[in-house]
């Protein structure tokens, strides 16, 4: 009896050194952040309006610094999510825009969030592609720069929600991967959600530069918590993927998922600090190796909830949970959390040109607006110089 009483104890110290870690990583992690945060809003100085129109909802942009750091393209919905695509250009990196440029007819069709990239296939190839989602998923491509444009067509019997969260290149030439989030409602041409509803993680590869696109492979799915809109994050070794996922049911923060091998395999899901809980992560890597991450602040408890915020840390900061450097506030959003869906892009010099929508002015329709800065200034501003 003795000895059968000494082996239950030896297991169960054995179960509580083994369990009880990962018991308590289930726990959600703190609500709040307790980094820094640095306000821009009232910087008017920085803003440039990409478009505007009075009594119009004009929103979710995407941009394309194209390879001479000058120009710069921009698509986004006339409407809330969805709506005709609208097509803009910038000759001096972001500083003035052009009038609305034509579109080919099908544009006007769109069902949700166009997403712009640059691809370029094994031999060289320069393109530009442009998705549209929902059922099902559609393309359009440029072989020009930009100058003229394909119409929106099928890629296959599939479709998704923010098709693409985003587009990556990956180490053998023409190779891409994308990756973008359903809930079973267009997926395919019949929906099939569930209930309680479950979201579901897809990845998808291109071999020849953007143009076909494979079978799209579940990743991760979940109904207690809803990750969606994934923003890739390379390390800057380039040997690692991060992707950054949105938690859409508002129970936990925002979720890091990371793959070793090109994307084929990732790990579990494991949640973020609070400091980098948001929508629509995207970001770059600043001269001094730090990320400029931007997002729409969704975190649980923040005084900045519901406006267009920034994160400033480093990989390792994602790799090993911690809070990062500071956050900061870009522009102040004036209806609940309707705004930032940002995109992203650094300068030669360092600037970074952000670029998002929002309810900037109170009771007015959303509009479009980019923001400039430089890490080196953020850091003066957050030492009190």
């Amino acid at each position: 009896m003795l000895l059968r009483a000494t082996s239950l104890i030896v297991l169960m110290i054995f179960y509580i050194r083994l369990v009880a870690p990962e018991a308590t990583a289930a726990e959600p992690l703190p609500a709040a952040y307790t980094i820094p945060r640095i306000d821009l809003a009232d910087q008017k100085q920085r803003q440039v309006i990409v478009d505007r129109e009075p009594g119009q909802y004009l929103g979710h942009p995407t941009t394309v610094l194209l390879e001479d750091n000058k120009t710069l393209l921009c698509v986004y919905p006339k409407g809330h999510g969805r709506g005709a695509i609208v097509y803009k250009r910038s000759d001096d990196a972001g500083l003035t825009w052009s009038d609305r440029l034509p579109t080919p007819e099908s544009w006007a069709t769109s069902k949700e969030v166009p997403t712009i990239h640059r691809v370029v296939d094994a031999d060289g190839k320069k393109r530009l592609i442009m998705w549209s989602g929902l059922y099902p998923a559609r393309l359009a491509v440029s072989e020009d720069d930009g100058a003229s444009w394909s119409e929106l067509k099928a890629v296959g019997d599939w479709g998704g929600i923010v098709v693409m969260g985003f587009v990556g290149k990956l180490k053998e030439k023409g190779h891409y991967l994308a990756m973008f989030h359903d809930d079973g409602r267009f997926f395919a041409a019949k929906s099939d959600q569930k209930k309680p509803v479950e979201f579901r993680l897809y990845k998808t590869f291109s071999n020849d530069g953007g143009l076909t696109w494979s079978a799209p492979e579940m990743v991760q799915k979940d109904t207690a918590v809803h990750l969606c809109e994934p923003g890739l994050i390379r390390s800057p070794d380039g040997k690692q993927m991060a992707v950054l996922l949105r938690e859409n049911s508002r129970r936990r923060n925002s979720y890091v998922i990371f793959s070793d091998d090109e994307g084929q395999t990732w790990t579990e899901p494991r949640e973020l600090p609070a400091s980098l809980t948001g929508d629509r992560h995207t970001g770059v890597y600043g001269p001094d190796g730090r990320l400029f991450i931007s997002f729409r602040d969704t975190t649980r408890e923040s005084p900045t909830k519901g406006d267009w915020v920034a994160w400033v840390g480093t990989y390792d900061d994602i790799v090993e949970g911690r809070e990062g450097q500071y956050r900061v506030r870009l522009m102040d959003n004036h209806k609940g959390a309707d705004c930032a869906y940002p995109a992203v892009e650094i300068l030669p010099d360092g600037t970074i040109v952000t670029t998002t929508y929002g309810h900037w002015e109170p009771d007015q329709p959303a509009y479009i607006v980019s923001v400039r800065l430089k890490l080196e200034e953020l850091d003066k501003m957050q030492a009190g110089q």
